[in-house]
Formats: structure tokens, C-alpha cells, sequence
């Protein structure tokens, strides 16, 4: 049986957890990309709400703004459906089931 060397050993398992390594940081750093986009996608919507309503203040009228091209609470119009139907079928669940067990 041949000898085996410890340190040659060791310094392949390094480089094999060091791949590993490499690989969970990269994702640690793209999900904390996606963090940071998300508040910064919802600070630059909160913004747009307050300049709208500023603008709205300032004698513009919602059908006015709406020729101009700008919706009110346009994103949040855009993220309601994805979840209104979600929680609309997961209220029918619980009702067909709870009427399916009376």
C-alpha cells in the first residue's frame, strides 16, 4: 500500500472546500445584491408616491398626469394582482374546505 501524504492531502481538500467557498460567496453577495435592489426599488417608489401627490397639490389633476403618461401608484396597481389572486383562492381553499367538512 502506498504511503499516504498528509500534507498533500490536506491541501487538496482545501482546494476543494475553497471552490465551495468561492461558490457560496458569490451567492452571499448576488442575494444581498437583490436585497439592496429591493430597498432601493421601494425607496424610489415611495418617492414617486410622494411627487405625485405633490403634484396632484400643486394643481394637477390625476386625469391630467394620466395624459402625461403618469398613473397614480402605478407600481402598486402592478404588485396587487400577483397577490389579491393568491390570497382570494387560499380564502376559497379555507371556505370549500371548511364547508366541505360541515
Amino acid at each position: 500500500m502506498p504511503a499516504i501524504d498528509i500534507e498533500q492531502t490536506r491541501n487538496q481538500a482545501r482546494a476543494l472546500l475553497d471552490t465551495r467557498i468561492e461558490s457560496v460567496t458569490a451567492l452571499v453577495r448576488t442575494r444581498q445584491r437583490i436585497t439592496d435592489l429591493r430597498e432601493q426599488l421601494a425607496e424610489a417608489e415611495r418617492e414617486d408616491k410622494r411627487a405625485y401627490v405633490r403634484a396632484t397639490k400643486d394643481g394637477w389633476s390625476p386625469e391630467e398626469l394620466k395624459k402625461l403618461g403618469f398613473e397614480s401608484g402605478a407600481a402598486a396597481r402592478r404588485r396587487k394582482p400577483a397577490t389579491t389572486p393568491s390570497a382570494t383562492e387560499g380564502s376559497r381553499s379555507s371556505t370549500n374546505g371548511a364547508s366541505a367538512a360541515e
